[in-house]
């Protein structure tokens, strides 16, 4: 049942794993389930149940002992923690291969959350539409990101362009960015910064597959 929920002093990593949580959700519903116990979706998580059972406490949402969590409730609440009621607009520097991709990965995945423009220093994007997304040149990103009232931004630019582009996001009102370049990048207090590098992701599962060999 819902208790009400606590949007003060989340963790990040819990808010990470609710919305890994409302993804298998998702998948679950689609399989025609209704109700879910902690351990199946700390199962699918490769995580426990305690923690499960404490980041659904944090936000004020317990479960019924001989049914487990409503799925849809659960899925609902979640929503009204992380997604911002009007939706928010999400930009992409970089229109090269990662770029597309993570476009076509995200169409459709989440109605408040859209990609709606890319930039790109390539004359031979700009102008058309890349990846079903209107991709610009990236002298016009603040005009159009203050046009749009874009606040994410995702880059996948080379990483020698990484410092250049993050101070344009800025200049245009960028307030979120998520940094898939191998380059550490510094925004100031009131921007949220996170970085994802492939190459340390794939050098950890390197190092747990040696470990156990």
């Amino acid at each position: 049942m819902k208790t009400g929920n606590n949007k003060e002093k989340i963790p990040h990593k819990t808010i990470e794993r609710l919305s890994q949580y409302r993804r298998a959700l998702h998948i679950c519903a689609e399989k025609g389930k209704t109700n879910i116990f902690s351990h199946e979706i700390a199962a699918l998580l490769h995580i426990t149940a305690v923690q499960v059972r404490r980041d659904l406490m944090l936000i004020g949402y317990s479960g019924s002992l001989r049914k487990g969590y409503d799925i849809h409730n659960l899925v609902s609440l979640i929503g009204d923690l992380i997604d911002s009621p009007e939706g928010q607009k999400v930009a992409i520097f970089g229109m090269g291969d990662l770029g597309r991709a993570i476009v076509n990965y995200f169409r459709g995945k989440r109605e408040k959350l859209q990609i709606t423009a890319g930039f790109d220093v390539n004359p031979e994007k700009t102008g058309k539409m890349v990846a079903g997304i209107p991709c610009y040149p990236v002298e016009n990103a603040v005009e159009e990101i203050k046009k749009q009232g874009i606040k994410i931004g995702i880059i996948t630019v080379p990483g020698d362009q990484a410092d250049e582009t993050v101070q344009l996001m800025i200049k245009a009102g960028i307030k979120g960015i998520l940094n898939y370049t191998p380059v550490p990048v510094e925004v100031p207090d009131d921007v949220y910064l996170e970085e994802y590098n492939m190459i340390s992701s794939i050098e950890k599962v390197a190092f747990y597959v040696k470990e156990r060999e």
